[in-house]
């Protein structure tokens, strides 16, 4: 048996558990039946330590990853380790007790060897709906949490492998789409036993002492990666300033601001001075922010092991009572924009921070980007044919990625922390009863420099029959990504309803529509900002 504190099998050990949270992954889109999650991929896996400490994720999806940490947090705060048992399965979706908004149901599973819990699974996905105030559990005129539908802190759901009967109806109960949300949970439970089963065996080879330590010999190594990357640049500052098309309520901006603070091996990320949570739900919990630093991190060590290590370093400052961490019972359903826009100031700092540290040492410019559109798109729509049968789909719409110090930005992506898939055009179609007349690449929408800004999307399609209610959930209306070291910025975000009559209804950035046959909606997503000016 090889000595796993050996150095020696400390990457294949890394490779294995990144192997295990991929296949969890794999598992939870393959098994899942709604639209968004296994076609666009909203949904993500990650393996925990009994003490909560994150061990390894899959790749996909930042956004639902980085939540993963406080839930299981909560978990086991209200169910102690040491009382779960082989077979127990923990849900939750309470933005105040780990969760990110209510779409995003989080399941927990013990992983128990030999009678101890030496591991949790854990899988998070954006459920179709889960109640409130319009189809999709979205609304983008919500003004409390209890317009967004059910809220459930953590819960034990699952008894010897058993979904537990009452909470099943309590669930079913609640949501416009029962059957699909079964399928969804059913997807997050078979992915929760797929890593309960390879963590097994893998400590099962190799016993639980040293399975232990080689995680914790992972960890070290994480925080050790991190840390010598900050200590090998200067001490210094920089703030970025971004802001909100609104709140869903009112047009006026919502300010984000972020100053990024390094200081020997450690640094800060403090968003001071961002503004006060918001009577709409472009609030975003705790939960939801981290996964913005936890992308951040993990982009300044690609190569660290993918675990709690990355934010060893790391002092995280959300001043309570703002837009960043809202007090009970704020709305905010409408969070990716606000942690879009948060990931994209954060790298907008850190960009102006190394472009300080090269002015200083007389260095060319270091590696830096433009801001990305901060753009993801998320359409959810309920409606009813003629002959009254229901349908829902949720899709999400890419848009332009920034202009970089090496080349140009990449059009019609989700980036950073979205990283969700379109919906294919078949599978839109198949699925409700529209037809689409236009995807394809704004052109022109990123923004101008010596590498351009990656261009946003256009989407549109038509209701071919019955009604349809469309909560939208856009960015990017009013204020443009920002361009860098004299880019331009990239082209505003549009979205408009042409009636069957012809007439045209203008979108903001939040919005709430009703459709009928005949009507066709048009997204046209923003570009990314521009990098060096146009005319070097």
């Amino acid at each position: 048996m090889p000595d796993m504190f050996d150095t020696r099998w400390l990457e294949p050990l890394r490779l294995t558990l990144q192997g295990i949270a991929d296949r969890m992954q794999h598992c939870l889109i393959s098994g899942a039946h709604s639209t968004v999650a296994r076609e666009g991929g909203d949904c993500a896996a990650a393996l925990f330590l009994p003490d909560g400490r994150l061990l390894a994720q899959a790749r996909s999806l930042p956004l639902l990853l980085g939540s993963l940490i406080p839930a299981v947090a909560a978990v086991i705060e209200h169910f102690p380790v040491d009382t779960m048992r082989q077979g127990d399965g923990f849900l939750l979706n309470d933005p105040w007790h780990g969760g990110s908004h209510l779409p995003d149901l989080v399941v927990v599973r013990p992983i128990v060897v030999d009678g101890r819990v030496v591991a949790l699974a854990a899988a998070n996905l954006h459920h179709q709906d889960v109640g409130g105030m319009t189809p999709g559990s979205l609304p983008p005129d919500a003004r409390e949490i209890f317009h967004e539908g059910m809220r459930i802190p953590p819960v034990q759901a699952w008894r010897d492998d058993t979904a537990d009967a009452a909470v099943r109806t309590i669930l079913r109960a609640n949501s416009r789409t029962p059957d699909l949300l079964d399928g969804d949970l059913g997807a997050q439970w078979a992915a929760a036993c797929l890593g309960d089963r390879e963590i097994g065996r893998l400590v099962g080879r190799h016993g639980r002492n040293a399975f232990l330590e080689g995680s914790a010999r992972l960890f070290a190594e994480a925080e050790r990666m991190m840390r010598l990357t900050l200590q090998c640049l200067p001490d210094g500052q920089a703030q970025w300033d971004d802001a909100l098309d609104g709140d869903g309520i009112g047009q006026d901006p919502v300010r984000l601001h972020v100053t990024v603070r390094k200081h020997g091996d450690e640094l800060d990320i403090d968003f001071t001075g961002s503004q006060a949570q918001t009577a709409g739900p472009v609030n975003a919990s705790p939960a939801a922010m981290l996964s913005a630093a936890l992308f951040f991190m993990r982009t300044l060590v690609p190569d660290a092991p993918n675990n709690a290590g990355c934010l060893a370093p790391l002092r995280f400052v959300l001043p309570p009572g703002s837009v960043v961490n809202p007090d009970f019972p704020a709305a905010l359903n409408a969070r990716t924009a606000t942690v879009k826009l948060a990931v994209n100031a954060v790298l907008g700092a850190w960009s102006r921070y190394l472009a300080s540290v090269a002015g200083q040492r007389g260095d060319a410019p270091m590696a830096s980007a433009a801001a990305n559109a901060g753009v993801a798109t998320v359409i959810s729509v309920g409606g009813r044919r003629e002959n009254g049968r229901r349908y829902f789909f949720t899709e999400i719409i890419a848009s332009g990625t920034g202009g970089n110090s090496m080349d140009s930005g990449v059009a019609g992506i989700s980036s950073d922390v979205s990283n969700a898939r379109n919906t294919p055009v078949e599978i839109l179609e198949a699925r409700a009863p529209v037809r689409v007349r236009d995807y394809a690449v704004n052109a022109g929408s990123g923004g101008a420099g010596l590498h351009r800004g990656g261009d946003g999307v256009v989407r549109s399609w038509t209701l071919l029959d019955g009604t349809a209610t469309v909560s939208y959930r856009g960015e990017r209306h009013l204020h443009r990504a920002q361009g860098l070291d004299g880019g331009r910025p990239g082209a505003c975000s549009a979205a408009w309803v042409v009636r069957r009559d012809g007439t045209r209804q203008d979108l903001p950035a939040r919005a709430r529509v009703d459709l009928v046959a005949g009507d066709t909606l048009t997204v046209r997503t923003a570009g990314g900002g521009g990098w060096g000016s146009p005319s070097a």
